[in-house]
């Protein structure tokens, strides 16, 4: 029997997968936010969506699943030379799980002005290593974008109407 040979996709691929998950948040009424964790093979190990007003609990955030899916598949909390693919970008709490778990790398879509872990502040992890963790942005920027935007504009829309 042979074994499945794995081999990596692009950032545009695994973005593509996150974005499916957002879409999942999207059906249930959440924000859209999805997370995918890669191994350095290129194997999908973990995939999440957002559901923080479901479980009303702000752990509940796309990258938080994921990654804990990712550890108890893996029997570990160290990801050391995993990647995080996420539609939005982080917030602090989520930068902070992704730099104690050792992610090796972080690609994101949209830009985040108001909740985002903005990348110059990196003085306030300053006990961690400034350079332990890879950060590429605007992957699939717009497909992001535009998922928020339509889960935003109804919101608006429903709460007109009220």
């Amino acid at each position: 029997m042979k074994a499945k040979k794995s081999f990596k996709k692009n950032d545009s691929y695994y973005m593509g997968v996150a974005l499916k998950q957002a879409k999942k948040a999207l059906a249930i009424d959440e924000v859209p936010i999805g997370a995918v964790v890669v191994d350095n093979a290129g194997n999908i190990v973990a995939k999440a969506y957002n559901t923080v007003h479901k479980k009303k609990c702000q752990t509940e955030h796309a990258e938080v699943k994921a990654i804990k899916k990712a550890c108890k598949l893996l029997g570990d909390w160290r990801l050391n030379g995993y990647a995080l693919y996420v539609t939005l970008e982080p917030c602090m709490m989520c930068m902070g799980l992704m730099r104690l778990c050792r992610l090796s790398k972080l690609v994101y879509g949209a830009d985040s002005p108001i909740f985002g872990y903005r990348l110059d502040k990196d003085a306030d992890l300053n006990v961690y290593k400034k350079d332990t963790i890879e950060i590429k942005k605007g992957v699939l920027e717009r497909e992001s974008v535009d998922i928020l935007r339509c889960f935003f504009k109804n919101k608006r829309k429903k709460s007109e109407k009220k």
